[in-house]
């Protein structure tokens, strides 16, 4: 259980201060762990995909939901995602659809 609270921890700073910075305000988030066995010793792992599916997200100024919500309420849920995809810089303001191109992407920003 202590390697499964490290692991949040770790993941919600992470988190909060990457869509801190793009004017997001992680609510909360859904991590699965899973257990990995290496001869005798079994290592706890983050599992599954961290994706807006299992977060809430809320713009920071208006409070607006950009989450699972806006599907659930009929709000419009794909422009939400699309949204966090511009605001994380994985989407222009002319694309409908995100491509991840991180090769792209990371020489762009010069690494």
């Amino acid at each position: 259980m202590n390697d499964i609270a490290d692991m949040a921890i770790r993941v919600n700073d992470f988190m909060s201060g990457m869509f801190a910075a793009i004017g997001i305000r992680l609510i909360d988030f859904k991590l699965e762990f899973g257990r990995v066995w290496d001869g005798d010793y079994a290592r706890v792992i983050l599992a599954d995909e961290i994706s807006p599916d299992g977060c809430r997200l809320w713009d920071i100024k208006s409070n607006e939901k950009l989450d699972k919500d806006r599907f659930r309420q009929d709000l419009g849920g794909e422009e939400a995602y699309q949204e966090v995809a511009r605001r994380l810089g994985l989407l222009r303001d002319d694309e409908e659809t995100a491509v991840l191109d991180f090769d792209s992407h990371r020489k762009k920003r010069g690494r």
